[in-house]
């Protein structure tokens, strides 16, 4: 059985930093891409960044150069360092796990909320 767990939210301050943690169970993640969405309050849910299995990395552009995210196969493990956080960065963070075909299942966690405020 797959499972996205996602850890590391919380509520900082403008301008600190925060960073996300995705331990995937189940065998999918070496062949998986692997992202991070944010569902803002009262907005859609967005792309914020994406880890392909390549190494090539996507990023929304409000994020690029304060946000990196990077994939450890080791441990399964995705991760988004968030630095100079703003309020708009507000919302519950989701970890997707992106099937490298079509027909296969995607999988999603179950979100981390992250507040940003002063």
């Amino acid at each position: 059985q797959v499972q996205l767990v996602e850890s590391g939210g919380g509520t900082v301050q403008p301008g600190e930093s925060l960073k996300l943690s995705c331990i995937v169970s189940g065998s999918i993640f070496s062949a998986y891409d692997m992202g991070w969405y944010r569902e803002a309050p009262g907005k859609q849910r967005e792309l914020v960044a994406s880890a392909m299995r390549g190494g090539f990395n996507t990023y929304t552009d409000s994020v690029k150069g304060r946000f990196t995210i990077y994939r450890d196969d080791a441990k399964n493990t995705v991760y988004l360092e968030m630095k100079n956080v703003k309020p708009e960065g507000t919302g519950v963070y989701f970890c997707n796990a992106e099937p490298p075909r079509r027909g296969m299942p995607d999988y999603w966690g179950q979100g981390t909320q992250v507040t940003v405020s002063s």
